[in-house]
């Protein structure tokens, strides 16, 4: 509503009195707004102002009641909000950047731990790999001459020493045509051999109380015959129990175990079992020695090729 100021004290300025004329007509809207809309002459108009502002005691000029209404009817003094456009559109994010800075600022966070998460979890350790790849994949070569040289120097056998060379120049093609499996194979190959060629144990045949000593089969490819088996383990110098690889002729498959049965001929296994039975130790325990700069073992007298390793 307009001011109610005394109308002598304090006379207001020409602009601020349309200005409210204006504010005026349009909480008047019930009834001067309708007349205006309706077409009525301008004297009505200001007859309706006049006694707007008497009944609230403020005089005012008629050339004031009349701008007032001029300006009423051109929509003087009312905000109107911008058009939209790219501009508008600008202040407007940047009016509200207080709000989505920090959506913009959570979201950077999130990619920059994705980010590194990645780099740290995947990259790293992928290159880390590929580096370690590329330096045995660099070293291969001088580990073949070592091994081969430490291979020579551990036998004086000759078959033993073509075939290590053989594994060494295998593994040479291998690297220079890119088949880094096949490469790092005859590496392993190797040191397989060279760790063969150090090994030193007994085959001592097991006559533990509550472990059977021997064992007797009735082969599927010849049910009229019967195989013969002492049950062995290999033993270092130390004592210790040296795990073996051993080909299974019955199943056909190679398996590392700490006992093996080994066939042996008839006389062998009854020899044994008499042995065993006279205090219940095998005094004859030894049946093949294994020397280093050898591959294969020593056997005693009637030793046969074959073994099992399940019973």
């Amino acid at each position: 509503m307009a001011s109610t100021a005394n109308k002598s004290d304090a006379p207001l300025d020409d602009l601020m009195m349309v200005m409210d004329v204006v504010d005026t007509l349009r909480h008047e809207e019930g009834q001067v707004t309708r007349e205006l809309k309706a077409g009525n002459h301008d004297a009505a108009m200001l007859e309706r102002l006049r006694q707007v502002y008497a009944s609230q005691g403020i005089e005012v000029p008629d050339h004031i009641l009349k701008a007032g209404v001029e300006n009423l009817k051109r929509d003087r003094f009312v905000y109107s909000p911008p058009n939209t456009g790219f501009q508008r559109s600008l202040a407007m994010i940047y009016i509200s950047r207080g709000t989505w800075s920090k959506w913009l600022a959570a979201a950077g966070a999130v990619v920059i731990v994705a980010a590194a998460a990645w780099y740290f979890f995947v990259v790293m350790p992928q290159q880390r790999a590929e580096a370690e790849l590329l330096a045995r994949l660099e070293a291969l070569s001088s580990n073949y001459t070592e091994l081969v040289q430490r291979i020579d120097g551990l036998t004086e056998d000759g078959t033993v020493e073509a075939k290590a060379a053989s594994l060494a120049e295998d593994g040479r093609l291998a690297l220079q045509d890119g088949n880094n499996e096949a490469a790092f194979k005859a590496e392993a190959d190797l040191r397989s051999l060279a760790g063969r060629l150090q090994e030193v144990f007994e085959v001592q045949i097991v006559s533990r109380q509550g472990e059977p000593t021997g064992l007797t089969r009735i082969p599927e490819a010849n049910p009229n015959s019967e195989n013969f088996y002492i049950v062995v383990e290999a033993i270092d110098p130390d004592g210790n129990t040296i795990s073996q690889t051993i080909l299974s002729e019955e199943s056909g498959t190679s398996e590392t175990v700490d006992k093996w049965g080994q066939r042996v001929s008839e006389a062998i296994y009854d020899a044994v079992r008499r042995d065993k039975m006279e205090d219940g130790i095998v005094q004859k325990g030894v049946l093949g020695q294994k020397r280093r700069g050898e591959i294969d073992i020593n056997w005693r007298g009637g030793v046969q090729d074959g073994a099992i390793t399940t019973w």
